[in-house]
């Protein structure tokens, strides 16, 4: 790990600004948040916290992918989340990380000191109800993950997985996926295999069949295109309302 110099670092200027949990802040309130902010960069592979860690600060991802792992008595993991550009890392209130967090691709975190962070929620209305919206959503995040990985085909987990980053890549853009977008895939097949629960090479098997049936176009090691969203979206397995299809 180590500090950086950001090529963002006013917070007018950040790519995730509008999802942040900074996103509704006025400008003296984004003020106080420079104050108590810094950046860290995190190469892939590098762990960034160990469950049970004291953290003294909290943080949003700004670029790159974190998995949210948890070990068991046996010695084994579970990979049990990921942070995605936007997301927040901490809990005001609790000073102990409850999972392991590593960096699966090269990650920027933008860091504020806990406690300050925690002082400022008390009077700042604008960061503390963000707050709550991104914890609601982190919520859904995690129930869409279980049924993923409970009720879904592999053809269906790893659709739903592009449809995921798809969704989030457009939104940092402030649009809606459609046709022909494209995004660079964050993860590599490892860790893609490490998330879904399945093997690397029906991973590798999954993403060529989507390929093979011009679901998604892949240019290069990562570059993914997607034709047709709609089409993807039928791969899901989901219906029109984000429900399992039966």
């Amino acid at each position: 790990m180590s500090d950086m110099t950001f090529d963002h670092k006013e917070c007018g200027s950040c790519p995730i600004r509008h999802r942040a949990v900074c996103a509704r802040c006025e400008t003296d309130e984004l003020e106080e948040l420079d104050a108590i902010k810094y950046y860290r960069s995190y190469e892939a592979g590098q762990p960034i916290v160990w469950s049970g860690d004291r953290m003294d600060f909290v943080a949003s991802v700004v670029t790159g992918v974190a998995s949210l792992s948890q070990a068991m008595e046996d010695g084994r993991t579970q990979m049990v989340g990921l942070l995605l550009p936007s997301d927040f890392l901490g809990r005001p209130g609790r000073d102990a990380a409850p999972y392991d967090v590593v960096a699966v691709s090269n990650l920027t975190l933008c860091c504020f000191r806990r406690k300050p962070f925690e002082q400022m929620m008390l009077r700042t209305p604008h960061v503390s109800q963000r707050l709550l919206e991104m914890t609601l959503d982190e919520l859904d995040a995690a129930r869409e993950w279980m049924l993923i990985l409970g009720r879904k085909t592999a053809r269906e987990k790893i659709a739903s997985l592009l449809a995921i980053i798809a969704r989030r890549e457009a939104s940092l853009e402030l649009t809606t996926a459609g046709d022909g977008m494209d995004f660079e895939l964050p993860l590599t097949r490892e860790a893609m295999a490490d998330y879904l629960g399945l093997t690397l090479e029906t991973v590798s098997r999954q993403m060529s069949a989507l390929k093979r049936d011009g679901v998604i176009t892949l240019e290069g090691k990562r570059k993914v295109v997607i034709p047709d969203f709609d089409r993807l979206q039928i791969e899901t397995g989901d219906d029109a309302d984000g429900g399992l299809m039966i």
